[in-house]
Parts: structure tokens; C-alpha cells; sequence
């Protein structure tokens, strides 16, 4: 359904369980978004579900206002990072690709760490603007000093637009791990922490980033 009342679920609803299963099953890290109700709010929430059953989640925070997403949802208020096998994850939503500065990845003095290793984005982004998706992932990339994971649908929606895939993973310079095209296809690649550690040092244009405050 396009209504979002319509297909929201709770956490009583089918998607949990069914994520919590194939986690277990496969014994790895399931990620995507769900329209979820909470209360009288409903957000397009990303679930992180690990193996073990247990999940954080993320609110979509960008709204897409050219379909009115922001009259049918509710925005999230804060970023998630999540750590798997020693990364720093921070899963993101679609639309968010387009915020740079809600994506700053800064470094933490106090912690000797950068927010995040892997910025992951999950998207429904249509053929037309493919263009616009393939640049911006390679610029969050290099901007933030870090790998960038995205997921994007294929195929034709029920309104007969078209989705190009072009999921890819992008390394900390803006160069394709991966690229994938417009059927459906199961990739994987392996990210390199001491490279992407070596880079920071050899180029770490974060110590010229400028300070600011972020309201949301």
C-alpha cells in the first residue's frame, strides 16, 4: 500500500520475527526499513537485527517531500552507529544521502575514534535520478574518510517507475568495491581497516573540518 496507516506494523507485526529468523539462520547482521507505527507517529524505520534476536533501529530523519512523506511520516531525531566485528556502522536511509552535514563523520577526541568506519544507506531511488545516487555516494565516501555501502531496489513500483539497482560499495576515495547493475544480484567484498586507518593518517583533511552545531 501506498498509505502509510495502512502498511504500518508494530512490533507485534510479521517483519521482526521474520528478520530475527533469517539472522539466526544465516548467523549474520540483517539491515533494511519497514514503516513502523509508534504510537501516534509512523516512521520508516531501519531495523539492524543481529543474530541473537536483538536490534537497534533508525528513523528515517529526511523526509522525502516531493511525495509528501513529510505530511504521512514522522522524522527521526537522531543518527544511529552500530558495531559489528570492530566497524563502526551508521545505517542510513535513502533521502539522507542527500545531507551531508547530518552525515559529518568528525572525529572523537576523547574516544581516539572517527563515528563511524561504514556509512550503509538502504534506498528506493528511482531510474531518473540515478545519476544524482551514483555521484553522491562516492562523495560521502570522500568527504567523511570512510566506506560507503549502498542498497538500492530494482524493478518497476506499482505507480511504473523503474529502479536502475546501481547498489555499490565505495571505498574511502570515492573507487567502486563494487557496482552492480539493474537485476537482482548478491555481492559480496572485503574492507580493508588498516588501509582505511593508513588513509586517514596520510590525508587527514578532518583536522581542517570546520566546528558547528547540528539542530535537528
Amino acid at each position: 500500500s501506498n498509505d502509510p496507516e495502512l502498511a504500518a506494523e508494530d512490533n507485534t507485526g510479521a517483519t521482526l520475527p521474520w528478520m530475527a529468523a533469517l539472522a539466526a539462520k544465516i548467523d549474520a547482521v540483517i539491515t533494511g526499513s519497514v514503516v513502523m507505527r509508534e504510537g501516534a507517529q509512523v516512521y520508516n524505520r531501519l531495523i539492524w537485527m543481529r543474530p541473537d534476536g536483538s536490534h537497534d533501529h533508525y528513523d528515517k530523519r529526511h523526509l522525502f517531500r516531493m511525495a509528501d512523506e513529510h505530511l504521512r511520516f514522522s522524522g527521526g531525531e537522531r543518527r544511529l552507529v552500530v558495531e559489528l566485528k570492530g566497524w563502526r556502522v551508521c545505517p542510513l536511509v535513502c533521502y539522507d544521502l542527500r545531507f551531508p552535514v547530518f552525515l559529518r563523520n568528525r572525529y572523537q577526541h576523547k574516544e581516539a575514534r572517527f563515528d563511524y568506519d561504514v556509512a550503509l544507506f538502504v534506498a528506493n531511488w528511482p531510474a531518473p535520478r540515478r545519476g544524482p545516487w551514483r555521484t553522491l555516494l562516492r562523495a560521502r565516501a570522500i568527504e567523511n574518510l570512510c566506506y560507503v555501502a549502498g542498497v538500492n531496489r530494482v524493478g518497476i513500483d506499482g505507480k511504473q517507475l523503474p529502479y536502475a539497482g546501481d547498489s555499490a560499495v565505495i571505498d574511502y576515495v570515492g573507487e567502486p568495491l563494487i557496482e552492480l547493475g539493474s537485476e537482482v544480484q548478491v555481492a559480496t567484498t572485503v574492507l580493508s581497516a588498516s588501509a582505511l586507518a593508513q588513509h586517514r593518517e596520510r590525508f587527514p583533511a578532518w583536522m581542517d573540518a570546520d566546528a558547528f552545531t547540528l539542530q535537528l
